[in-house]
């Protein structure tokens, strides 16, 4: 079972040992504090995510995401549905839709990955509307 967090905006992932920086940081990040070696490249627009090495054990910050899916899989789901395409960034709306009202460590959000794409746009949309 993959866990997904947040780090600085962006959406972290833990698949099978694997670490996936999804969509664009929102603020400046130090990765060695986070635990990481700086990524080459940071995800966004044109790079839905990028893999994150490592420099120690890494604890996922709450509130965290529980999905079935693993690997390069689950962080394109997540670019697919939670990245903002014109700018790359993750939507604070849709996470907060993913992870519910109330404050819990980890949510399960299996049904995330299993949701219809067509029936995920309808909702994705209203939840991004301005109106």
């Amino acid at each position: 079972m993959a866990r997904v967090g947040r780090l600085a905006g962006a959406l972290l992932a833990e698949s099978e040992g694997n670490y996936f920086l999804v969509g664009d940081l929102k603020e400046p990040c130090d990765f060695p504090a986070a635990g990481f070696e700086p990524p080459e490249r940071i995800p966004g627009r044109e790079l839905p995510f990028a893999r994150l090495r490592p420099l120690r054990e890494i604890a996922l910050p709450a509130p965290r995401i529980l999905l079935d899916l693993e690997g390069e899989e689950l962080a394109l789901l997540l670019f697919r549905r939670l990245v903002v395409a014109r700018n790359g960034s993750v939507s604070n709306r849709l996470w907060r839709l993913v992870t519910g009202p109330q404050e819990q460590a980890e949510v399960d959000a299996r049904w995330l990955g299993r949701m219809p794409v067509e029936v995920w746009d309808i909702v994705r949309e209203k939840v991004l509307s301005c109106s």
